[in-house]
């Protein structure tokens, strides 16, 4: 009911972790990464999961009902209007992103579990400001604008006008180049442990945050973390200058210093990193944050 992984005691739920330390054999099961939707209805309880009523009721004993985080271990966990979530579930969502683990105490039951993921969010900037908590807490933040060319909107409309025609064959007609994509970011994953990092690029990395005045040192782990991720999805070695221009805004423009009146969007409006300049910054109707 965690999505245990079978081979890391860190991710193991409790039960896994009791059979192997047993040295009781695990049926191993291959299943998909989990994506499991935050909604912003939800309930504390349903997010870290409560006691089981159900089985409360029926055979009188006390059971753990996982919760969202549960269901999220080892997956994604995604939150549309992410800054519109109550604070008390920010906090909920932050504690378990920055220890991933997630620690249960009610009704009389006391459980932990892993709680690993991958936190995405979208925001409407017009809807309210996010807590600075939670915006350092995503690694990258892009921004999404209508299109404008008129070629590339009519591929658009004519592509969703034939999804809604025949959503399965739409899907196959599309299969090869998700297969592509997939083999390129499986073959990017194998050569990124082979990625260097030589020292003197991560003292350019820190160096740029230190002048950009980024808080604390979450920016410049996660910039070096992208520049080796970016390297290896285009097959170089090794990070160069250019790659760290190329993957700097996303990484920083949401950590830099700006007036609270400012919207989201416009945090790293004037940021210049190397050879890399972007002025396009401005109040954009959506913002993703992974």
């Amino acid at each position: 009911m965690f999505n245990s992984d079978p081979e890391d005691s860190r991710v193991m739920g409790p039960e896994a972790l009791a059979m192997l330390q047993s040295g009781e054999k695990m049926d191993v099961e291959m299943m998909k990464v989990p994506l499991v939707e935050l909604p912003l209805g939800a309930t504390e309880d349903r997010i870290c999961g409560t006691i089981d009523i159900e089985k409360a009721l029926t055979e009188g004993r006390k059971s753990f009902e996982p919760g969202l985080l549960a269901t999220a271990n080892r997956g994604i966990l995604y939150i549309d209007e992410v800054n519109l979530l109550e604070d008390h579930l920010v906090d909920v969502v932050l504690d378990s992103a920055a220890s991933g683990w997630n620690t249960v105490e009610r009704e009389g039951i006391s459980i932990g579990h892993p709680a690993r993921f991958i936190l995405v969010g979208s925001a409407n900037n017009e809807e309210g400001e996010m807590r600075p908590q939670l915006l350092d807490r995503f690694g990258m933040m892009v921004t999404v604008r209508t299109i404008t060319d008129p070629d590339v909107r009519t591929q658009m409309v004519m592509d969703r006008i034939s999804f809604d025609k025949d959503k399965k064959a739409y899907r196959d007609a599309e299969m090869a180049e998700i297969n592509e994509l997939k083999e390129l970011l499986d073959a990017a994953k194998a050569r990124l442990p082979k990625v260097k990092l030589s020292r003197d690029m991560a003292v350019k990395i820190s160096d740029m945050c230190s002048q950009l005045n980024v808080d604390g040192l979450r920016g410049d782990i996660t910039l070096n973390r992208a520049c080796k991720a970016v390297a290896a999805l285009d097959n170089v070695p090794e990070v160069t200058p250019e790659i760290i221009a190329n993957t700097a805004l996303p990484v920083l423009r949401h950590r830099l210093k700006k007036d609270p009146m400012d919207p989201i969007g416009e945090a790293g409006s004037d940021l210049r990193v190397g050879s890399c300049a972007c002025t396009c910054c401005q109040t954009t109707p959506h913002t993703f944050f992974i």
